[in-house]
């Protein structure tokens, strides 16, 4: 039977198990939205205020659920104004498909109105991308689009979409997606054994865990392979939540904002085991300097980051749920390190976590937070002192359940991810910590969130200040505050409730923990608007050129 290629993409859709797809319609997609009209009670369209706001939706969609993404816009600025969120998903690994709206083909290149080469401009920040030029190939394209965006080390695909193209008919024939099986094809028995001989002759090991071991779905391996060996684990920021933090092998961020005691047992250990991670220059800092008493041993299942920023003593290049699998089968006895995890804990003491500034009302706030989010509630964040306040004052023990701009580091990803979080977790809650220099890029989504009546709660904490930014030129920049200074008067509780939304407000003397709970207890969406002092900042902290160990507001416990 023939169907026009719009319809072929709803059922090529359904085929993947798509039960939401985020967008915004324009004139080079309409015969898909018609589809989608047409199907709105197999595939759920959430409409956004902003492409970019679909796309970082879609992206808080993947990362919730675990499921693919999919993001539409029209051509020209509608694709352009994916982008971002399109990086923003590359950088971490997320798998995503972008379905983008183009001119007909016979107009191609041609400069035609809302015409954009998006395959072109998205080429270096997609795992691939495709246009379609022929209706027959079209089934056969989104159906690798989304094996692609799957397999391996994930990632966004795009898909463009020439007008003409969803017009056109075509004999379309349903298929069963194939099982997306875990990538081993460089994975040796010899890097294997060369592994597991280093693990077992350490006297001190150390495990750095990225998040390659929450995309990889293997937090339960890890688990078992932290014991068996006997070992501590420091995570990225990405990595947040792949192990407990309430683990007493857990120590906590390793790197720039990391703890002292991660970065201390990596500078101590005589083997660091690094796991689905990459050493990006945020935890690596001076790379001579890093882990330089150690061995190391890089397990990821993407060849190309093997020895690129770091140069490892020993590699396993495969899926790290398989590797894990296989070294945990491999160690047959397990190890005691008694004296290294003494000596982690004597870290851990000495080493508290302090907060330096005005106050400590970031770490007030958030632990409040903390009291009252339900069991297995999702965190979203924006970027800067409040990404970071969250990942080190929160608690992640969940994978999958802290979202957040790691490698692209996009202020105005969290709503839009807090949205694609609610959308695919509709019985949980969702929590997007903000700050009020993102919260101006992205709070038109408060728009979609009031139309869908999505129970996200907006945690904006308000320094009035581009405080990351703010907090480098206080430190390096002899307090030249050159525009980050956001004294505009934005009454974001009135702002709230122009667009149907609840607002609160927590003043520098209120107690957060009632104003809250009173936002948890009405499950409708609230923007709290919380005070922060100015210039709070954000410690420990390791200077540019520093070495991960010479940390700045770093003090020794006085119970020590």
């Amino acid at each position: 039977m023939q169907i026009t290629g719009a319809q072929i993409i709803i059922e090529c859709l359904v085929e993947q198990g798509v039960d939401t797809v985020f967008g915004y319609p324009g004139g080079s997609v309409l015969p898909l939205y018609d589809a989608l009209y047409k199907n709105k009670d197999r595939i759920t369209h959430i409409l956004t205020a902003h492409e970019q706001g679909a796309s970082h939706a879609a992206d808080g969609y993947a990362r919730s659920t675990g499921k693919v993404g999919v993001c539409i816009a029209t051509s020209g600025p509608g694709a352009t104004n994916l982008v971002t969120g399109i990086a923003t998903a590359y950088m971490d690994s997320v798998p995503l498909v972008a379905l983008t709206g183009n001119v007909p083909v016979p107009l191609l290149g041609r400069d035609s109105f809302q015409e954009v080469d998006i395959s072109g401009i998205t080429m270096p920040v997609t795992k691939h991308n495709f246009i379609v030029k022929d209706v027959c190939e079209l089934a056969e394209t989104i159906r690798s689009a989304f094996r692609i965006a799957q397999e391996g080390r994930p990632g966004p695909v795009l898909v463009d979409l020439p007008k003409d193209i969803t017009q056109h008919q075509c004999d379309y024939e349903p298929s069963v997606p194939k099982e997306i099986l875990p990538r081993t094809e460089r994975l040796s028995e010899k890097s294997l054994e060369q592994a597991l001989d280093l693990i077992q002759h350490a006297a001190r090991p150390m495990c750095y865990v990225g998040g390659g071991v929450i995309r990889g779905k293997a937090s339960d391996e890890l688990e078992k392979f932290l014991s068996l060996i006997d070992a501590p684990a420091c995570v990225s920021l990405m990595g947040c939540g792949a192990v407990s933090s309430y683990s007493e092998r857990f120590t906590g961020m390793v790197g720039m904002h990391g703890t002292k005691v991660s970065n201390m047992c990596v500078s101590a250990c005589d083997l660091l085991i690094v796991i689905g991670a990459r050493f990006s220059d945020r935890v690596v800092s001076k790379a001579s300097a890093f882990a330089r008493n150690a061995k190391i041993v890089q397990i990821d299942v993407d060849p190309a980051e093997i020895d690129k920023n770091i140069k490892t003593f020993c590699h396993v290049v495969g899926d790290v749920k398989v590797v894990l699998t296989e070294l945990n089968k491999r160690i047959e006895k397990t190890l005691e390190h008694g004296k290294w995890m003494e000596q982690v804990q004597s870290y851990k003491k000495r080493y508290p976590i302090r907060v330096e500034g005005e106050s400590i009302r970031p770490k007030e706030i958030l632990g409040a937070l903390q009291k009252v989010m339900p069991p297995g509630s999702f965190v979203a964040t924006e970027v800067g002192q409040n990404q970071m306040w969250a990942a080190q004052f929160l608690k992640h023990e969940l994978p999958g359940h802290f979202m957040t701009s790691g490698g692209l580091g996009t202020m105005g990803y969290g709503t839009g991810a807090a949205i694609g979080a609610q959308c695919g977790n509709p019985g949980s809650r969702v929590v997007n910590v903000a700050g009020d220099g993102c919260f101006r890029m992205n709070c038109n989504e408060l728009a979609t969130i009031a139309r869908y009546k999505l129970p996200v709660i907006i945690l904006l904490m308000n320094n009035q200040t581009l405080g990351m930014v703010r907090q480098w030129q206080t430190l390096f920049f002899d307090k030249r505050y050159s525009e980050t200074t956001l004294d505009t008067p934005v009454d974001w509780v009135m702002l709230a409730k122009a667009f149907g939304v609840h607002g609160m407000h927590i003043h520098k003397e209120d107690d957060p923990l009632a104003i809250l709970q009173a936002a948890f207890d009405l499950h409708e969406p609230v923007v709290i608007d919380c005070e922060i002092p100015l210039d709070d900042k954000v410690y420990p902290m390791v200077a540019p050129g520093a070495s991960i160990e010479d940390m700045l507001g770093v003090e020794e416990s006085n119970e020590y």
